[in-house]
């Protein structure tokens, strides 16, 4: 028997040194990372929400009744991908600069009436 047929019976894996993930990061060029991540960024963003009639018309009803009865609600707009919750009371609608003003305890937020997807009364 060879030292070749003796090898293969009883491989000796103490020796073996597998340095993981390092290997593969020399051959990665940064501009490679860089597409690599922003493509990762783009998966978790989610598309624009298409509103129809009906949805733009319960958005106007929800804001009406807010303004009227000066009660709490909850705006959710959608910006580049992702979907921000305002919650807080009407101050103001102006519908000439198509914004919303609204405060809640601790600021105000200006609102473009364009970015909201949906608006939910809070009582």
């Amino acid at each position: 028997m060879d030292y070749f047929d003796q090898m293969m019976d009883t491989p000796d894996l103490s020796k073996l040194r597998d340095r993981g993930s390092k290997k593969w990061v020399a051959m990665m060029l940064p501009e490679h990372l860089k597409l690599v991540r922003e493509y990762i960024e783009d998966q978790k963003k989610t598309p624009r929400p298409q509103l129809d009639e009906w949805d733009l018309d319960i958005i106007q009803e929800n804001i009406q009744i807010a303004m009227k009865r000066n009660v709490e609600l909850e705006i959710k707009t959608w910006n580049s991908g992702v979907f921000i919750s305002h919650m807080g009371k009407l101050t103001w609608v102006d519908l000439k600069r198509r914004v919303i003003e609204m405060e809640d305890l601790f600021k105000s937020y200006v609102i473009q009436l364009d970015d909201i997807v949906d608006v939910t009364v809070l009582e």
